[in-house]
């Protein structure tokens, strides 16, 4: 009997453990999708590129960051988790550091091409780890 209750409880502790991941990967879907969309506007707005939108790209961005700092893989999908933080990682440094302050320097045509190339690619990558890492 002792044996039945145990291995109920263990099965309960891990369903609990597996739901409570299941959403967050949702959520940190969501906001990628807010980060992105704060450049987007920077870069299609010339009118919205004063400090106030900079630090709004700047400030989702690092939401986002802080937001994977605080989570880790589900079980068995250690590396898709890994391959989703270091994508992330590498699209907010570009971001930061050649995306944005080309945008800024009226560098539409640079700006575009690596948004719609390497960046593009990192996004959708982080996007679909984050599916994966959600079911």
């Amino acid at each position: 009997m002792k044996k039945i209750l145990m291995t109920f409880v263990t099965s309960i502790a891990l369903f609990t453990t597996v739901a409570v991941t299941a959403g967050e990967f949702a959520k940190l879907r969501e906001a990628v999708m807010t980060a992105r969309d704060t450049l987007v506007t920077l870069v299609k707005h010339p009118d919205k590129r004063g400090a106030a939108q900079q630090k709004l790209v700047k400030d989702t961005a690092d939401a986002v960051s802080a937001k994977i700092a605080t989570m880790s893989a589900p079980p068995g999908k250690e590396a898709q988790f890994k391959e989703m933080t270091a994508n992330w990682a590498a699209f907010k440094k570009t971001r930061e550091e050649e995306l944005v302050p080309l945008i800024l320097a009226g560098k539409q045509a640079e700006g575009k091409a690596i948004a719609m190339g390497i960046q593009k690619e990192r996004l959708m990558k982080v996007l679909t780890l984050c599916d994966e890492l959600d079911k």
